[in-house]
Order: C-alpha cells, then sequence, then structure tokens
C-alpha cells in the first residue's frame, strides 16, 4: 500500500521548516515501512509505502500528521513578534 500526502505552504521557507522537522522520520522505520519527505518549492510531499497493513499505513500518518502539526506550531511561533 502506499500514501502520498502533499502539504501547501504559504513560502518556501516554511515548508523547508516542516520538511526538516518531520525528515527524521525518514530515517528509523521499522522493516516493510518506508516514509519519504521531500520539499517542492513551498510545497512537502511525504510518500508512505507500507507492507505491514492497513492499520500500520494509517497508524504511520497520524503520527506523520501530529509531527506536521507541531512542526507548524513552532513555525507560526517564530513569525510571531
Amino acid at each position: 500500500m502506499e500514501a502520498e500526502i502533499t502539504l501547501c505552504y504559504g513560502t518556501e521557507r516554511e515548508a523547508e521548516s516542516v520538511a526538516e522537522a518531520v525528515s527524521p522520520d525518514n530515517v528509523r522505520v521499522p522493516m516493510g515501512l518506508t516514509v519519504r519527505t521531500a520539499r517542492e518549492g513551498a510545497r512537502v510531499v511525504t510518500v508512505v509505502r507500507c507492507e505491514r497493513g492497513l492499520e500500520t499505513l494509517i497508524s504511520t500518518l497520524d503520527d506523520l500528521l501530529m509531527a506536521v502539526q507541531v512542526a507548524e506550531k513552532a513555525v507560526a511561533a517564530g513569525r510571531s513578534p
């Protein structure tokens, strides 16, 4: 199974900050699971490939989106005066 999530931001800098924050998830994943995140302009694209079943795929996507949410809050806090 495979899922792709594309998130759009107002600037390339915001997208880069979010991509860097969630990229450590690309490195340490269980066997049968691949997570790749990359910035494409002002977008962050993540592709998740899972051979471990639908439940694992959904759990991985949920974890990813939670990490993105934290990163977005940090980026927004950095913009505040």
